[in-house]
């Protein structure tokens, strides 16, 4: 891996590397996807079709779109035993650390006959994308429906493509069954995303749409966001590590490499005070790639957006980790809480040697959905949160009205809104001040 001295130009420059990951700047794909996203809303079923023996290869219809019981049974029953048992184990966590997050309606009222509060509520419904194919992604499956169940969402709908023989791969539908989806059908690409967001005759609208894809999903999404709620336009993978001279070099390097392996575009990036262990995490890095299966992949990763940076001081360490903003960032110094507090932006912080990011992406509980590509600075990660929206609710009564009904006219008025002031003052036009007294409960 290359090593580069920290300076104001070198951070910049770097920074402005990793922006160019940004899906946003794909624009050659967008007019495919805004094509795409049309016809499914104005052909449904049949544009949905025929994108999908296009795409995937599986002759789907309206009578096989939907995943059959049965087809869960024998999915279930593929799944190696020791699997399953992980599985629910991960799920168990998952699920323990998410129901921390739940929030609660809550309503103050006052003497004085005011009564304000906020009323939640969980979505209808929710549409979980999942990639599919040869892949299998129980993980991505778990970290996206589990929140959804607990935040109370009653329709939790999955899609994800289909082999070319029609069926969805066993591990996929036996975690989408475990972590509580209502309904899974057999549908990828931007076309499934459309058929989430509008509807077909197969596929009933969703109120929002989350979970991880290509390059076609993450614009779709984008595409159809205001129409649905979406969770992002996740960028890739990214990973930062920020040690001192007390991390072991080994477990940096295999952690570095633990996201490059994801693709071509996954950042990897190691800021350290020292100098000698940039040299050994470099030389760790070389010896694990020869041996990786994904070798080509890590390669091209690290050629393009892998770094290994020396600050001259922790703070300036400090600085850089909250530039960037990583989605993953591992703090391993000597003492990594102190430093934790210093840290502003991150999507999951893993502090010490043996928190490495993997533990996160599987089995800890916290969501391993996480803000990529610099939005660390004012997105969070995917959780219960997602799922819910928040009321206000306000009551007053005449006697809590009438002391300040003069202040909200004059606001009104101030903003040349006559009919808002005439609300308020209709309500008291004609009365006495002992009239004005009375309650209006």
């Amino acid at each position: 891996m290359r090593i580069v001295t920290l300076d104001q130009k070198s951070r910049e420059n770097i920074l402005s590397e990793l922006l160019k990951r940004d899906p946003n700047n794909y624009d050659s794909y967008s007019r495919s996807v805004q094509e795409i996203v049309g016809r499914v809303k104005e052909e449904k079923d049949k544009a949905l079709f025929a994108y999908t023996r296009q795409f995937d290869g599986a002759d789907i219809d309206a009578s096989n779109i939907r995943v059959t019981e049965e087809e869960i049974r024998e999915a279930k029953a593929a799944v190696e035993p020791g699997l399953l048992e992980v599985m629910e184990k991960a799920m168990e966590n998952i699920r323990s650390y998410h129901q921390m997050q739940v929030r609660h309606s809550w309503f103050d009222s006052k003497p004085d006959g005011t009564i304000l509060g906020q009323k939640v509520t969980a979505l209808e419904s929710v549409g979980v994308y999942v990639p599919g194919g040869k892949a299998a992604y129980p993980s991505s499956v778990l970290m996206n429906i589990i929140p959804a169940e607990v935040a109370g969402v009653k329709r939790i709908v999955m899609v994800t493509p289909p082999g070319k023989d029609g069926k969805v791969n066993p591990v996929t539908l036996t975690a989408a069954r475990l972590a509580g989806a209502t309904e899974v059908y057999k549908a990828g690409g931007a076309q499934a995303v459309a058929a989430l967001a509008f509807g077909t005759e197969s596929i009933p609208r969703v109120n929002k749409i989350v979970g991880p894809g290509n390059i076609f999903v993450a614009l779709a999404k984008k595409a159809v966001y205001g129409h649905v709620s979406i969770d992002s336009i996740a960028g890739p993978s990214e990973i930062l590590v920020l040690a001192d001279e007390t991390a072991n070099p080994r477990f940096v390097a295999a952690d570095l490499l633990s996201q490059a392996e994801h693709d071509e575009l996954a950042s990897a990036i190691l800021v350290t005070t020292s100098r000698e262990l940039a040299r050994q995490v470099s030389e760790a890095v070389d010896r694990f790639v020869r041996e990786l299966s994904r070798k080509e992949i890590l390669e091209k990763s690290l050629e393009n957006f892998g770094y290994i940076l020396l600050a001259g001081s922790m703070e300036e360490a400090i600085d850089t980790a909250n530039a960037i903003a990583s989605e993953h960032l591992e703090i391993v110094t000597r003492n990594p809480f102190e430093v934790m507090t210093k840290i502003h932006n991150a999507g999951a912080i893993f502090m010490g040697e043996y928190s490495s990011e993997p533990l996160g992406d599987y089995f800890a509980g916290p969501n391993h959905v996480l803000p990529t590509n610099g939005t660390a600075k004012f997105f969070s990660p995917l959780g219960v949160d997602d799922f819910v929206k928040k009321s206000s609710i306000i009551y007053y009564s005449k006697e809590a009205l009438e002391p300040i009904h003069k202040d909200i006219i004059a606001f009104a008025q101030a903003e040349g809104l006559t009919a808002h002031a005439n609300s308020i003052r209709v309500r008291f036009e004609g009365l006495t001040e002992g009239q004005k007294g009375e309650s209006g409960i």
